[in-house]
């Protein structure tokens, strides 16, 4: 069984507003909203938000500036931009990515997911599963599953590849709003299924990443189950020590 320990409000917050600055809604030399808005915005607490936003002033995103409040700096120097397998995922172009589109049809919601979207167990959602090939191996396995009725009228029912995304497609078609990813990792051993498609041996595991993309309200309205062969994978990350 993989537990998973899902990180402090105050820290999930404060990477909701960090993305916030990164897609331009927060720009540089802007006020950020006042601690009582991101209060009724986000129904957290004021300690909440003010540790949120001392956390991010601490990294270098936000400045205080006296009688002004608080400004977006913008990305730290330093501070590179990695990949984000949220983002990806939510982006990506089915026509334009080497793979292909394994399955597309109403399954039994796993729990994991389950749990995220607030449904019973028994409950019946949409999935796509793609797989992911470069250079003739199979190197990602991705299974997105959707709330029930915000595919009615979409593409995303369809066995055809989709072109330009989940995200742009769900927005345009349904006028709902990505808001923020929250990803959570574990490590698994595959199913049997999910062995054969990543032609793993028996025994081999798989980092699972869990994207979770919410509206603003907290809703989620896409989860995504990524597998990646964890022989296949090295995580490195390097941060100051303050």
């Amino acid at each position: 069984m993989a537990y998973e320990v899902e990180a402090p409000k105050y820290v999930r917050l404060a990477q909701t507003i960090q993305g916030r600055i990164e897609d331009g809604t927060y720009p540089p030399g802007s006020k950020v909203p006042s601690e009582n808005q991101l209060v009724q915005a986000f129904g957290m607490s004021r300690p909440t938000v003010v540790r949120a936003l001392e956390l991010l002033k601490r990294d270098g995103w936000l400045e205080s500036r006296q009688g002004y409040g608080t400004i977006v700096r913008g990305r730290p120097a330093g501070v590179e931009q990695r990949d984000r397998r949220g983002r990806e995922v939510l982006e990506r172009d089915e026509s334009q990515t080497p793979g292909r589109l394994v399955v597309v049809d109403q399954v039994p919601v796993p729990a994991r997911v389950a749990s995220v979207l607030g449904l019973p167990r028994r409950a019946r959602v949409l999935m796509r599963r793609f797989l992911v090939v470069e250079d003739g191996e199979p190197v990602e396995l991705v299974s997105s599953y959707f709330p029930a009725g915000l595919t009615e009228g979409t593409e995303l029912q369809s066995a055809g590849l989709l072109t330009g995304g989940t995200r742009a497609h769900l927005e345009a078609r349904k006028k709902v709003r990505f808001d923020h990813v929250t990803e959570r990792v574990s490590a698994r051993l595959p199913e049997r299924s999910e062995a054969d498609l990543l032609e793993l041996p028996d025994g081999v595991p798989v980092l699972s990443v869990l994207v979770v993309a919410c509206d603003a309200s907290g809703q989620a309205l896409q989860v995504s189950d990524v597998l990646l062969p964890a022989d296949r994978q090295e995580l490195e990350d390097t941060y100051r020590l303050g």
